[in-house]
């Protein structure tokens, strides 16, 4: 039996809930649920007396979100896509080189580790100032791998143009900044317990689900429970949205945990 736990570290766009300077209901709001660090989740995956711990993007609240969630190991980073808020924290990873004694796993894209090479120059070095972050790039595309024989398949989504992966493990699958997925991959998704999907607002948006979009997907594809993250202050507060919900569809929340086993 598959396993797999999902903590929500973050469940904001890429500036966060509240936004700089902004004076919304939102991000004026009191419930801590209202409170969204950059998109990012861990997953703790059992198989066959095995215990595999992984996260999912690592952006500006990486360290905290590492702090929060009082993570000490991590048997690998995926990356969905290049952009800043889901890499922009990979220079703490410097705390788990040094508790680990080695490397850091990051699996991404052939894209997607020039754009790190560029961004953490100095980690590449061949004469590396001491103390530098310590990467082992792991390159995967749409091909099922697997860590420590825990299977994981890619899922090729549109993030507008820009190709970005979601990942499935067992019966759970997490899909951020997407506005499409094409047909093909889509048969991934089918007979999920477990789905997350991104929704930016309730307007159609260039690069983001809709919440309409999203709430499509889910009688399309039919996952007993739907979670919408990387949700931004132009949706209603958190118990507002709740409620407008229709069953087993929830909007996520930073610390909220998911359970998922796969018979």
């Amino acid at each position: 039996m598959i396993a797999v736990r999902l903590t929500f570290l973050g469940t904001g766009t890429s500036q966060g809930i509240p936004v700089i300077a902004c004076n919304c209901a939102v991000c004026r709001s009191v419930d801590a649920r209202d409170k969204r660090l950059r998109a990012s989740v861990l997953l703790d995956v059992t198989h066959d007396a095995r215990h595999v711990r992984l996260l999912i993007d690592a952006g500006p609240d990486f360290r905290q979100q590492m702090l929060c969630a009082q993570v000490t190991h991590l048997d690998g980073i995926l990356l969905t896509h290049e952009h800043k808020d889901h890499t922009g924290g990979l220079d703490d990873v410097r705390a788990l080189n040094y508790t680990s004694g080695r490397p850091v796993d990051i699996y991404a894209e052939t894209r997607v580790h020039d754009a790190l090479k560029r961004e953490y120059a100095y980690a590449f070095e061949e004469n590396k100032y001491p103390g530098v972050p310590e990467f082992n790039l792991c390159t995967i595309d749409q091909t099922p791998f697997s860590i420590h024989r825990i299977g994981i398949t890619p899922v090729r989504v549109w993030h507008h143009t820009l190709p970005v992966l979601g990942f499935r493990i067992g019966n759970l699958a997490y899909i951020t900044d997407a506005s499409r997925i094409d047909d093909d991959e889509k048969k991934k998704l089918r007979g999920l317990a477990v789905l997350v999907l991104n929704v930016i607002r309730r307007t159609p948006h260039l690069s983001h689900f809709s919440l309409p979009e999203a709430l499509a997907l889910f009688n399309e594809l039919k996952p007993q429970r739907l979670y919408l993250s990387h949700l931004s202050h132009q949706l209603e507060p958190h118990a507002q949205l709740a409620a407008s919900l229709p069953p087993n569809v929830f909007p996520a929340s930073d610390g909220l945990c998911v359970e998922c086993n796969e018979a």
